[in-house]
């Protein structure tokens, strides 16, 4: 081996996974400021002063304290904006590149950053919010793709996962800043959403730092830059066999001149209903129906202002231990073995909330004190299960299972899809809770149930298979998904033959 110089040090190899996992700080970080400052009475009294007045003076109804469209805009247009900005985000990803993708992300939110910290109207909020969302359909397009193709094979779970590690430390932080400000009048508020800017300001200067991917640069036509990233990121010379495997992948999405298209062959359906499905399940297990609106949902069970917020770091907590447990875990058990477990806890705690909340809270008054205290405990014990779970496998699965040709079109559905299923709930959450009431949980559980029964049927196992030979030995040997692999056809409507890897 040549001297160990010309090759990049551990510690920053590593420092590399963790600049570009700072893009799940920021997208985080955004879920959970956004439910506890749209229960600040000072952020309300001047954006939305009739949910203030409801909030304050008005008889209130348990479950519709805050069903006002207008407060669910300014949460849910950033996804919408996501959703859009993602498919942007795979040309800017395929043409220049991984890392230049995550600069333009971290330009985007720095600046939504800056206008809702100094809004001073409710135009002023939303355009500083669609302005984030772009933000986040760029650095969620690009950052679990540049984690898949970064990692070493046997370490790729783990390292893409770093992603939703990032995510709920964003959550978790963004709950301390919550508890923290609640108490600073009038302008807490505007501390607690300008603080969004340190992770993108992180995510920009790193972006300066740490290499693109190999298979980006190949991708791009810099075949001997990618070959000497790929020494310097593996620590050695014997780099062959993986680089051959990149430079073929990358011949053949060459030979795709629309991903668009490839796309809509069934070789390529596999992947694509996977990923969407998984953006899709994701979010109607009911996660962020509770990360956006622990505070208001613990204040609805009887807790107060001050003791919701502290409620809701303490799940916060939860989220991020139990995501650490999903990267010990995720390259010895697989990924199945995770899904199926959390889709037993999810169920089980989503049912026993639904059946509390529907025995003994009443329009009017609160829970018990010790119920209470149970249903806290029964979302942490969800959130825990989701943590190690859902959360980090709905973006490791479909970064993993794309080939090259169609890895960033076939990412950004999936990244689109979880926008918009995160817009709908987060629009639709406190409406839906308004009139369904505590059966919302029964609904949710309805659809872990759902989850379940798609894993254990469609979702085949793809630990420690590498990222550029899924089609032969993932999709192929599948029970149901093989069908598809072959029935490719030409703009003649010819059957063609699927190429593989030599």
């Amino acid at each position: 081996m040549a001297d160990d110089k010309q090759f990049y040090s551990k510690p920053f190899i590593v420092l590399c996974w963790l600049i570009a996992a700072v893009g799940g700080l920021m997208f985080g970080y955004d879920i959970g400021i956004s439910g506890g400052v749209t229960a600040m009475d000072d952020f309300l009294l001047k954006f939305f002063p009739a949910v203030y007045a409801k909030k304050r003076f008005a008889r209130e109804d348990n479950y519709c304290k805050f069903d006002d469209q207008r407060v669910q805009l300014f949460t849910s247009s950033l996804y919408l904006a996501a959703l859009v900005s993602s498919f942007f985000a795979s040309k800017v990803c395929t043409k220049y590149g991984r890392k230049q993708t995550m600069l333009v992300a971290s330009g985007f939110y720095l600046i939504g950053v800056a206008l809702n910290a100094a809004a001073n109207n409710l135009i002023m909020l939303i355009v500083g919010r669609i302005l984030l969302g772009f933000g986040v359909g760029f650095g969620n397009e690009a950052v679990p793709v540049f984690l898949s193709e970064i990692a070493p094979l046997n370490y790729r779970g783990a390292v893409n996962i770093l992603f939703q590690l990032f995510v709920t430390i964003g959550i978790l932080c963004a709950n301390l800043v919550n508890f923290f400000v609640s108490e600073f009048h009038p302008w807490g508020w505007r501390l607690a959403l300008g603080l969004a800017g340190v992770p993108a300001f992180m995510l920009f200067l790193g972006s300066f730092v740490i290499p693109d991917t190999p298979t980006s640069l190949i991708e791009r036509g810099q075949l001997q830059n990618g070959r000497t990233i790929l020494q310097k990121i593996r620590r050695t010379e014997e780099i062959d066999n993986e680089y051959n495997q990149i430079v073929h992948a990358s011949e053949l999405a060459h030979q795709v001149k629309n991903p668009f298209k490839k796309l809509a062959q069934p070789s390529s359906r596999p992947p694509l209903v996977i990923g969407m499905l998984m953006q899709v399940f994701q979010q109607f297990t009911g996660i962020n129906a509770i990360m956006f609106y622990a505070p208001v949902l613990f204040q609805t069970v009887g807790f107060k202002n001050d003791a919701s917020l502290l409620s809701s770091v303490i799940i916060g907590l939860v989220n991020v231990f139990s995501t650490l447990v999903s990267i010990k875990t995720v390259d010895k058990f697989g990924r199945r073995a995770l899904l199926l477990q959390a889709c037993c806890q999810m169920f089980i705690t989503q049912a026993v909330i639904g059946i509390i909340l529907l025995t003994d809270l009443k329009t009017t008054g609160s829970l018990g004190h010790v119920e209470a205290i149970v249903v806290v405990l029964l979302v942490c014990l969800f959130v825990m299960s989701f943590a190690w779970s859902w959360g980090p496998l709905g973006w490791l699965i479909p970064s993993e299972t794309f080939p090259l040709e169609t890895r960033t079109t076939g990412f950004a559905f999936a990244v689109s899809s979880n926008m918009f299923f995160t817009f709908v709930i987060a629009q639709a959450f406190l409406s839906m809770m308004c009139h369904m009431r505590a059966t919302i949980f029964f609904f949710f559980a309805a659809w872990i149930l759902v989850m379940g029964l798609f894993v254990v049927f469609f979702l085949p196992e793809t630990k420690n298979v590498p990222i550029d030979d899924m089609n032969e030995r993932v999709w192929k040997q599948h029970w149901f998904w093989k069908k598809y692999m072959d029935c490719d056809h030409d703009e003649n409507g010819h059957k063609v033959p699927n190429q593989v890897h030599p």
